[in-house]
């Protein structure tokens, strides 16, 4: 263990800083990994707090740490190029008949293929999976409900588990009754009710751009089209080119995730959400919220539901588990504003009910607790696999590399060189044992070709280390081999 010497003529402080530099570079001490706390170094080095303290503060200072409210200070990845908000020169989309299918569903099958780290596929609870717990709830709810574990449930799903949502709901101040909540197979099938509820086929939809590749898809299998709004890798979707769009187009309904983007990580403060949907319902427009990632974030206080600023009622707030228990027990819910009816009425129509066995389990998760302190441990997972992979990205990946510094979720949007296309050595990542998102699939409009999304909602390993080294190198190899070629392709087109 390293001392202090406090005969030097440099100041504790500095000491206490030069002690985290070398605990960094022999690897005591990791990107993501949290500082040892101020009342400990200050034992251990016989000085006051408040000199560790003012260490701490200036490393923050550099940004070199980051503090996190109740917690305490974490190192971050300190090479990584952060994804900064694009220039205001963005250009206009028409809308768009969505055509991707093909790659999206590539990626999906890549989670199957064996040996396969999969980073192309968002599923965060691998890095802290509640599995054990809900096995044993679910053997004691089969115990208690016999027979009724294979009957039909009701439409709008279980009872008591609407009224554990509906106080979830009520604690951020949404006064939601449990009977308005309907409980859906999955957050896809809260948003396809959702949508079908206020638009039909051929109806232009507006979204975030770069937006999830399931909204994207959801929208082409409707039959509709999807005009992309420029969104800020910080502040989330930008109101003023959302005006403009909604001044120019016929937009029937926009699908937006207002608390944490995918993939950008992006969050709206709650003024800013509501004043974007202070905006939309003047123009008396529906607003979907795909809300999926709003108990993972990183920030001192969960984001507030869009749906709580809604005057008209014009707020639909679709979300689930997938994201944050059991992706596999496919339980979402929809809160459908004053499209009650028409969504009870399609959901009856599109599957009759939601599995109940499922239901009564998760219930049981919440009520117990468990789901809490689950979600508090894996928040904590996920900030730490956040900053590690940003470090190992901005180590094995060309420097010209940017990537998003999210502020919950679980996956890292990635920007190479204007001339890599990322789709284009997917087959080789695939063979490599490694799987991405490609970026254009996040486009209906074919944008990103350059940028890729990568989940760190892993068990983090040698595996996933490696896969990052390899798609690293396969970024670089792109770069460095097909530049010229690309710039002769442009430059022959321009002649």
């Amino acid at each position: 263990m390293r001392l202090l010497d406090k005969t030097s003529p440099a100041f504790l402080y500095q000491q206490v800083i030069d002690f985290i530099d070398y605990q960094q570079k022999i690897g005591v001490i990791l990107p993501g990994d949290k500082l040892p706390s101020l009342r400990k170094l200050s034992c251990q080095f016989e000085i006051s707090v408040p000199t560790v303290k003012q260490a701490y503060i200036e490393l923050e200072r550099q940004g070199r740490v980051c503090a996190r409210p109740q917690s305490g200070y974490y190192l971050t990845a300190q090479l990584a190029r952060t994804l900064k908000p694009r220039p205001a020169n963005w250009s206009h989309c028409a809308p768009a008949a969505v055509e991707c299918r093909s790659l999206i569903e590539q990626v999906h099958e890549a989670v199957h293929i064996p040996d396969t780290v999969a980073l192309g596929i968002s599923n965060p609870i691998q890095a802290n999976p509640p599995d054990k717990t809900l096995a044993r709830l679910m053997r004691s709810v089969i115990a208690k409900v016999a027979e009724k574990a294979v009957s039909y449930g009701p439409v709008t799903g279980y009872v008591k588990l609407r009224t554990q949502l509906a106080f979830r709901y009520q604690d951020q101040g949404v006064a939601i009754n449990p009977d308005e909540i309907v409980i859906t197979n999955g957050a896809q099938e809260a948003l396809s009710i959702a949508l079908q509820c206020v638009a039909q086929k051929g109806d232009i939809i507006a979204i975030e751009s770069p937006c999830f590749f399931g909204m994207v898809e959801l929208i082409e299998t409707l039959g509709m089209k999807a005009v992309e709004i420029y969104t800020c890798t910080e502040n989330g979707v930008c109101l003023d080119e959302l005006t403009i769009a909604l001044q120019r187009h016929p937009i029937k309904a926009c699908l937006f995730s207002t608390a944490i983007n995918n993939p950008l990580g992006s969050m709206k403060t709650d003024t800013q959400r509501q004043a974007m949907v202070s905006l939309l319902e003047q123009y008396d427009i529906p607003l979907i919220e795909d809300d999926v990632y709003s108990e993972l974030y990183f920030t001192e206080k969960k984001p507030k539901p869009a749906q709580l600023y809604s005057e008209k009622g014009l707020v639909m707030t679709c979300s689930s588990f997938s994201k944050t228990a059991a992706p596999g027990y496919r339980i979402g819910w929809l809160l459908p504003g004053k499209y009650e009816e028409q969504a009870k009425r399609i959901k009856r129509a599109q599957s009759c009910s939601t599995p109940m066995l499922q239901q009564w389990t998760l219930n049981e998760y919440i009520q117990s607790g468990d789901y809490d302190r689950h979600l508090s441990v894996l928040r904590k997972k996920l900030i730490y696999n956040c900053e590690r992979m940003r470090a190992l990205i901005a180590e094995y990946f060309p420097k010209e590399v940017c990537i998003s510094k999210p502020q919950g979720g679980c996956v890292l949007w990635v920007r190479c060189q204007s001339h890599v296309d990322t789709g284009e050595f997917f087959q080789k990542a695939l063979a490599q044992g490694v799987s991405f998102a490609p970026g254009i699939i996040f486009s209906p409009s074919g944008k990103y070709a350059n940028y890729m999304r990568i989940s760190f909602g892993v068990q983090w390993s040698i595996k996933v280390e490696n896969a990052i080294k390899t798609m690293g190198q396969l970024v670089f190899d792109y770069s460095y081999t097909e530049k010229p070629h690309k710039q002769l392709e442009k430059k022959s087109k321009q002649q």
